[in-house]
Formats: C-alpha cells, sequence, structure tokens
C-alpha cells in the first residue's frame, strides 16, 4: 500500500511543484536554501543544480566524499533523461519489478533510480533542469529537496510531503 500512496504522491509533486519561471538566480537561491537546511540538522550532502544540462550550482559539504558527487550525476542522469525524480523512478521499477539497465539497458555506471534527483519545471515550458542531493538515504536525499522546493514553488509542503 504505501508503494502505490509514493507513487501517486511522487507525481503530485512533479506537478505541483513547478515554476513561472527558473534561472540562474533562482538556482543559486535554491542551493543556498538547501545547503543552509542540510547544515542546521547537521547533514552533509552535495548539492548539484543543472539548467539546460548546464551546471549552475555546485557545493560539497565538509562531511562528504567524491562519490556523492558521482551518485548526484548517476541520479541527475535518470532524471535529465525520464523526466521525473530519481526516486520516483525507482520506486516505479520497485513497483513494476525490473532495473534501469532490465527496462532501458541504461548502465548501473551512469544511471541510478535512487532518490535524490528532481526536475526543474516551468509551466508551459515542461522541464528546464535538476536539482540534486546525495549524502542521506535516498528517501531523505528526495525529501530535502521537496521540503526546500515547495515553498519556493507556492506550495504547502504537508499537501506534498510523503508519509513517513
Amino acid at each position: 500500500m504505501r508503494l502505490e500512496q509514493d507513487l501517486a504522491k511522487l507525481a503530485e509533486q512533479e506537478q505541483r511543484l513547478q515554476f513561472d519561471r527558473f534561472g540562474p538566480a533562482d538556482a543559486w537561491s535554491l542551493g543556498c536554501a538547501l545547503r543552509s537546511l542540510a547544515e542546521s540538522r547537521g547533514q552533509a550532502v552535495t548539492i548539484e543544480i543543472r539548467l539546460a544540462r548546464e551546471l549552475v550550482f555546485f557545493h560539497a559539504m565538509p562531511g562528504t566524499a567524491p562519490s556523492n558527487a558521482d551518485w548526484a550525476r548517476r541520479k541527475r542522469n535518470t532524471c535529465e533523461l525520464l523526466g521525473r525524480s530519481s526516486y520516483r523512478v525507482g520506486r516505479e521499477l520497485e513497483h513494476g519489478g525490473g532495473t534501469l539497465e532490465s527496462k532501458m539497458g541504461l548502465a548501473t555506471r551512469d544511471y541510478a533510480s535512487h532518490g535524490g534527483a528532481f526536475p526543474i519545471a516551468v509551466r508551459g515550458m515542461g522541464v528546464v533542469g535538476t536539482v540534486t542531493v546525495s549524502g542521506l538515504p535516498q528517501r531523505d536525499d528526495h525529501a530535502l529537496i521537496v521540503e526546500v522546493l515547495a515553498p519556493l514553488a507556492g506550495v504547502v509542503l504537508s499537501e506534498v510531503a510523503l508519509s513517513d
């Protein structure tokens, strides 16, 4: 039951957490907000934001490792290719059985269906970028992004947050 609830909520997040516009200054604000929230909780994460497939924000907090940047790259690749959050992709694969490799022939060296990458979408334009976090358990990576995106998108967090 939780899997089906997650899938519905993940689709709702992607539909509701959209913007009227989103540019480099917005990416900077988003990245700084993610860093600040993680820091306030004593969490160490790597944060990557890309617009039009160009890196516009990157920060690896003390306590992260080079592997976090690689995980971010792999999760982001999945999000950019499929236009959905990497956590949603992973939950869909769990629901249907299979992997990115078995379903689409995507190498695990370059793609990951673990939570932590989320599409940045602009109403009327579609996906214009990605925000990725790596360093926490995958559900927590995803939740951190949603927690920061919701108020920026004018959405009440409790309406779109995954249940515990």
